[in-house]
């Protein structure tokens, strides 16, 4: 099979899909490896290091996207890429589909078998391909807060762990998957107050226990998020459900009971947000103000530390490259029951529930048609 490896094009966007190494496993398996000419250089990887690893250098992504069967990002394409995939291709990526209907029609007018990474689940009902880059997102949650409280930046001025004789900072964290117990461990690592509000009452127990009740834990009801987020000096947005877009949780009034130069990090914005005054940014213009609370929104948070995000993303997607790349896409669905929750869109129809539901389609399981 021939894989396709183009150069991320989303604003300072600097992570690439394949490490040389994912390269060497694809080719030693019998496999042809295009690499776009400087895909990985953001990441610190240059065009010898995959000419080393059996890759073939393309000079320009339009060449990627025609010669490729199986095509690997990781972002959702964007305008200009497009028109350049056609019909039949596999497209494995990023997806966050649920809050962008423009893409899922394009999509399904193109008859792109697209794949995201964000709804594989594995036998345990994990998000395996999701875990790494939730990880990366949820430490970076209380870096960027931190760095963005400060007073030269719009924030209260205030340190999360204060100092002897001053209090810490308060953290109030929405969700207690991945990326909210990754914001724990920043947030306790600095010395910061740290709640955290989730709806599964096993979940907090377990929150309960490996943090040995150094964080406050709280049922998620909207009495208990209003006072969170009133109290909150760094507010973090950490809700998913896999495959749809995330409930809002905050409202605009609660945001107006915040403290001034409070900062908010909504990690779910690439499935719509958590917080009602949430709309994405971008790494060139990263935040904004509602009501005196600075918003950092970017829907590619990892991006900015790259050369630990794709290491740890090829280490999560290669044995599923692998797969598909050695048996075809309607095989290896056919074979994987934790590919199957991945496939979002097939010959011109939406094969994930979740997605469907958000957008108002119709819903086609995958396993009526392959």
């Amino acid at each position: 099979m021939q894989v396709g490896v183009p150069r991320e094009i989303k604003d300072n966007e600097y992570r690439v899909s394949m490490v040389p190494a994912g390269v060497r496993a694809l080719v030693d398996a019998g496999h042809t490896v295009l690499v776009e000419s400087n895909a990985g250089a953001g990441s610190g990887i240059d065009n010898a290091a995959y000419q080393s690893a059996g890759g073939v250098i393309v000079s320009d992504a339009a060449a990627i996207f025609r010669r490729a069967d199986l095509v690997l990002k990781v972002k959702e394409p964007l305008e200009p890429e497009i028109p350049l995939l056609r019909r039949g291709q596999v497209l494995f990526t990023y997806l966050h589909l649920a809050p962008q209907p423009r893409l899922t029609k394009a999509l399904l007018d193109g008859g792109v078998t697209a794949i995201a990474y964000e709804t594989i689940t594995d036998h345990e009902g994990g998000l395996p391909l999701l875990t790494p880059m939730s990880e990366v997102a949820g430490r970076m949650s209380i870096q960027v807060g931190a760095f963005y409280l400060q007073k030269t930046l719009g924030g209260r001025g205030i340190l999360l762990g204060g100092v002897p004789g001053v209090p810490a900072g308060d953290v109030a964290i929405l969700g207690g998957g991945t990326v909210g117990i990754n914001a724990a461990m920043m947030a306790l690592g600095l010395g910061a107050r740290v709640t955290i509000l989730d709806r599964s009452l096993p979940r907090l127990r377990y929150l309960d226990e490996i943090f040995q009740g150094r964080v406050t834990t709280l049922y998620s009801t909207t009495a208990y998020v209003a006072e969170a987020v009133r109290r909150a000096d760094l507010l973090i947005g950490a809700v998913l459900v896999p495959g749809a877009a995330a409930p809002r949780l905050v409202t605009r009034a609660m945001i107006g009971t915040m403290k001034k130069g409070a900062v908010i990090i909504d990690v779910a914005v690439d499935q719509g947000g958590c917080i009602e005054t949430t709309h994405p940014t971008t790494h060139s213009a990263p935040t904004y103000e509602v009501d005196g609370v600075v918003h950092y929104c970017v829907a590619n948070m990892p991006g900015a530390v790259p050369r630990t995000s794709t290491f740890a993303l090829t280490n999560a997607t290669l044995p599923y490259v692998l797969r598909i790349a050695a048996r075809g896409f309607r095989d290896a669905v056919r074979d994987d029951p934790t590919l199957r929750p991945g496939v979002n869109t097939h010959d011109g129809k939406v094969t994930h529930e979740a997605v469907a539901q958000s957008q108002g389609l119709p819903y086609a399981p995958i396993d009526s048609l392959v």
